[in-house]
C-alpha cells in the first residue's frame, strides 16, 4: 500500500490510526512465523514503517507443502465410508459401476475419481397399485378393468419387494419403482381378464393374489430390475358403485344358497344311513324268519315220516299216543283244573295256602282227601282257578 493511501485512511478515521490491517504487513507477519518455525532468518522488522527485506521462498515452500500435505490427506480420507447392516455400496469410477461392497468400514478413491452410493438392500417397500381418481371420460376409477363375462370390477391392492441385486436396481432402470407398479398394473389386467367376476370378487382371491407375485416377479426378471417381490395384498375388490347393491344381495343369495344346500346334505347324511341300516336290519330279520319256517317245515316233514313209520307198525299204540300227546300239549295251555269224581268221594280237601303261594309259578298240587284215592290234579297258573273248580264240585254234587 502506498503512502498516500494510508494517509488517506489515517484521514478518514479522524487522525486515530485504527483502520484495518495492511496486507503487506500480514504477509511479512505470516513469512516470519514461517520461517522461525522452519529455522530460516526473519524477514525484517515488524514496524510496518520500516521497510523489509523480500521474504525467504525456501521456508514459505516448505510451509506450502505442509499445507498442501494436510489437504492430501484430508483428500484421501474423504474415500472413507460406512455401510450399516442390512444395507449394500455401489462404487462407480467416473459415473461407471466398479463393485458392489457390504456392510462395513469400506475405501474408495476420492472424488472426482470414485463416487458411492449406499441403498438399504433388507428393507421392505411397497408401491400401491389403483387410485381413487376418476375418469372423467369414462367415469370409473383408475383401478376398473374388465372380466372374462364383460364385467368391470374395482381392485387395489399394495406390492411388496426388496432390492436383490443392487446393481441392476441403480443402473438397469430409470426408475424401478415406476417399473414395478407397471408390472403390477398389466399382470392384474391380465390375469383379471383371464377371469369371471364372481371368482374375482369371491372365490379365487388368494389365488389371484398368488399368481400377481408370479407374473410380476417375472416381468422383473425380465427387465433385469434387481427385484424380490415378496408379496402382494389385495386391498380391495367391489364391483362399481351404481350397480354393487346388485351385486350384494346376488352374494347374499348364494351364501343362503350355499346355507340350505349344506342343512340338506347334513340331513341326508343323517337320514341316509338310518334307512340303509333298517334296511339290513329287516333283511337280516327276513333271512332269519326264512332260515327258521324252513328249519321247521323240514322238521315237521322228518317226524311225520318217523311217525308214518311208527303207525305202520303198530297203528293203535300210536294212534293213542298221537292223541295223548296233542291233548297234553292242549291242556298244557289252559287254566284249569280237571278232577274225576266218578271214581272216588265228592268231597275234595285244596291246600289253599299252597295255591296262593305257588300261584304265581303257574304250578299247583292238589292233595288228595282220606281213604278215597284221586287223581293227581293238573297245575293251575293261579288262585283265581279254585273259586271256577268249586263251582264245578258244587254241580257234581247235585
Amino acid at each position: 500500500m502506498t503512502p498516500i493511501a494510508r494517509a488517506a485512511g489515517r484521514l478518514l478515521n479522524n487522525g486515530r490510526n485504527d483502520g484495518p490491517p495492511d496486507l503487506d504487513e500480514l504477509w511479512r507477519d505470516f513469512n516470519r512465523k514461517l520461517s522461525g518455525m522452519f529455522g530460516g532468518k526473519p524477514g525484517g522488522p515488524s514496524n510496518p514503517g520500516t521497510p523489509s527485506g523480500p521474504p525467504d521462498m525456501k521456508g514459505a515452500g516448505i510451509g506450502l507443502g505442509l499445507i498442501a500435505g494436510v489437504v492430501v490427506l484430508g483428500w484421501l480420507a474423504s474415500g472413507f465410508f460406512i455401510v450399516q447392516e442390512g444395507q449394500q455400496g455401489v462404487v462407480t469410477s467416473f459415473g461407471k459401476y466398479s463393485k458392489t461392497v457390504e456392510a462395513g468400514f469400506q475405501w474408495r478413491l476420492p472424488y472426482p475419481f470414485q463416487a458411492h452410493e449406499v441403498q438399504p438392500v433388507s428393507q421392505l417397500r411397497q408401491v400401491e397399485v389403483g387410485r381413487n381418481s376418476v375418469v372423467s371420460a369414462t367415469g370409473l376409477r383408475d383401478s376398473s378393468m374388465l372380466t372374462q363375462d364383460e364385467n368391470i370390477v374395482d381392485i387395489r391392492f399394495t406390492v411388496q419387494f426388496t432390492i436383490r441385486d443392487l446393481r441392476d436396481f441403480l443402473f438397469e432402470n430409470r426408475d424401478p419403482e415406476q417399473a414395478v407398479l407397471l408390472a403390477a398394473e398389466s399382470a392384474v389386467r391380465e390375469i383379471v381378464g383371464k377371469s369371471t367376476m364372481d371368482s374375482v370378487l369371491y372365490e379365487q382371491r388368494d389365488a389371484i393374489a398368488a399368481d400377481l407375485v408370479k407374473s410380476i416377479q417375472a416381468q422383473m426378471d425380465r427387465l433385469k430390475a434387481g427385484i424380490q417381490v415378496k408379496n402382494v395384498n389385495v386391498q380391495s375388490v367391489q364391483p362399481p358403485e351404481q350397480v354393487q347393491a346388485a351385486f350384494e344381495d346376488a352374494f347374499k343369495a348364494g351364501q343362503n344358497r350355499e346355507q340350505i344346500k349344506n342343512e340338506a346334505q347334513a340331513y341326508a347324511n343323517q337320514v341316509i344311513p338310518s334307512a340303509q341300516g333298517d334296511a339290513a336290519k329287516l333283511f337280516e330279520q327276513a333271512e332269519g324268519y326264512k332260515a327258521r319256517v324252513i328249519a321247521t317245515a323240514e322238521g315237521d316233514a322228518s317226524r311225520f315220516k318217523s311217525v308214518l313209520a311208527e303207525y305202520q307198525k303198530a297203528p293203535q299204540v300210536t294212534r293213542d299216543r298221537l292223541y295223548t300227546d296233542t291233548m297234553k300239549q292242549v291242556y298244557s295251555n289252559v287254566s284249569k283244573v280237571m278232577v274225576d269224581s266218578r271214581t272216588g268221594s265228592n268231597m275234595l280237601y285244596l291246600p289253599l295256602d299252597k295255591l296262593l303261594q305257588q300261584g304265581s309259578s303257574g304250578t299247583v298240587t292238589v292233595s288228595q282227601p282220606q281213604p278215597t284215592t284221586l287223581p293227581e290234579p293238573q297245575a293251575v297258573p293261579n288262585a283265581a282257578d279254585l273259586r271256577s273248580r268249586d263251582n264245578q264240585r258244587s254241580r257234581d254234587g247235585r
